[in-house]
């Protein structure tokens, strides 16, 4: 804990963001965002994106630098008092999204989150060492049957299965976060004739991608057809989004549920296959940030609660009101969006090394041949190798003079000694694509599939996003 200029004390990292007129719902996004450590490092050093070139007149050039600015001012250790305004980034919001997402009127947290990933990514120029891509990105697959005629015969039905457009297709898609179902809400009261809120755990809503629940999905061209859902990849963060607003022909309506799960070691390998499972040394998850949402749907007021990964306390943070809280009382709040953090403290059983044939070594008289074949995870595009103590005590040099949090307080040692996250291993580098078109798959609670092309910036339509021009 350090002490601002004038005389509080706080935490770096859990300080309050202005609200300047409607902006709690980017201020949520911007503190879970803040608390991703590999993204953290990655922007408190100006001078990993600061040779980036974008074509000339592209406005998303200002979108990481302001966002580094705003990073430096939450983990700064002498601020003049514990709040941060966010004012010059929103402002950088409102121009890139074309005033799509502005800080006079409110907006969706999730459709705005689905966005500033996107642009962070495309800014950064994209490709496989995205720090995006390497942080949130996983990759699962995608089973589709197509659902048969009522009026077919099982003999007819056998015969359409022969051919190839009514065979099930299998296609690999690549998510930043994973769309979550709750349950509908109970129309009538129960049998004590008295209103009841409905719960559900967290385990029933993540079997929807386990491989085997299907679930009937409209196409945009109006036939139904059944899907399944089947990780392969988990990454080293992940992100939930709780399906909470619905929105119908009349009215936007939201879901109640209360969604009751653990804070830490939850195993996320269940919903890998066999083959996936052994591929990954680490499988299980603790909870860093939960984002919640009270009231109506068309308004009502987002909160943040944030683990400080040094003390291990939590803190509920809305706008600039910061407050140490009891953890157990988080799932009693209505989930909107959830950030898991991989515990390395906890090996994945099934876990089985790559087995790697090397030649013999060549020896010579008087000599003693000796191999080291460092163990690494998997990877899809790149290749690890191993530090050696010079190079490891030269980048620690390095962060100490350049980082602009440098002093000698407890937070720094914290900060350093979390910066090896960005080189870990078992991270695989994935390109990003672009959102599709509202209603393909947002609109059916499906993450956002993205093609190979480089991506266009566009946000996935978010249940309320008000439009204010």
């Amino acid at each position: 804990m350090v002490r601002a200029h004038n005389g509080q004390t706080y935490f770096p990292g859990i300080v309050g963001l202005n609200n300047i007129k409607a902006n709690d719902y980017c201020n949520v996004i911007l503190q879970l965002l803040s608390h991703t450590v590999p993204l953290r490092n990655y922007f408190l050093r100006e001078e990993n994106y600061a040779g980036i070139e974008r074509p000339p007149g592209d406005q998303l050039i200002l979108l990481p630098r302001r966002f580094g600015e705003l990073i430096r001012k939450l983990w700064n250790p002498r601020n003049f008092k514990s709040h941060v305004s966010p004012h010059e980034f929103l402002q950088a919001v409102v121009l890139c999204s074309k005033k799509r997402f502005q800080f006079t009127c409110q907006s969706d947290a999730a459709a705005f989150m689905s966005w500033l990933l996107n642009a962070l990514h495309q800014s950064l120029n994209g490709g496989s060492s995205s720090i995006l891509a390497r942080t949130f990105r996983g990759r699962m697959r995608v089973i589709t049957a197509r659902i048969p005629p009522a009026n077919a015969t099982p003999a007819q039905w056998a015969q359409l299965q022969q051919l190839p457009e009514w065979q099930n297709q299998r296609e690999e898609s690549k998510f930043f976060y994973l769309t979550c179902d709750l349950p509908p809400a109970p129309l009538y009261v129960d049998e004590m004739k008295e209103n009841i809120i409905p719960q559900v755990a967290m385990a029933t809503l993540l079997a929807k991608f386990n491989g085997v629940q299907e679930k009937e999905y409209k196409e945009p061209q109006g036939e139904s057809r059944m899907k399944r859902f089947q990780l392969l990849r988990l990454p080293p963060y992940m992100i939930l989004y709780m399906k909470r607003f619905i929105k119908n022909i009349f009215t936007l309506e939201k879901n109640p549920t209360i969604v009751n799960f653990p804070f830490r070691n939850v195993d996320f390998g269940d919903l890998l296959g066999p083959e996936e499972r052994r591929r990954h040394r680490f499988t299980t998850y603790d909870l860093v940030a939960n984002v919640s949402h009270n009231g109506p749907p068309e308004g009502g007021t987002y909160r943040v609660h944030i683990q400080h990964r040094g003390t291990g306390k939590w803190f509920e943070m809305q706008d600039l009101h910061v407050v140490e809280m009891l953890p157990q009382m988080i799932p009693l709040s209505e989930s909107l969006i959830q950030l898991w953090a991989v515990n390395r403290d906890v090996a994945n059983p099934d876990y089985a090394p790559p087995q790697t044939t090397a030649a013999p070594p060549t020896t010579t008289e008087g000599q003693q041949a000796a191999s080291v074949q460092p163990e690494v995870e998997a990877s899809d595009n790149q290749q690890f190798r191993l530090i050696s103590e010079a190079e490891l005590t030269s980048l620690a040099a390095q962060e100490i003079t350049k980082t602009v949090v440098a002093n000698d307080a407890d937070p720094l040692e914290m900060l350093l000694s979390e910066t090896t996250m960005n080189n870990d291993p078992s991270v695989d580098s994935m390109a990003l694509e672009p959102e599709q078109k509202p209603g393909a798959h947002e609109a059916n609670g499906l993450p956002s599939p993205l093609p190979t092309e480089e991506p266009v910036v566009a946000a996935s339509t978010g249940p309320v996003d008000a439009n204010c021009d």
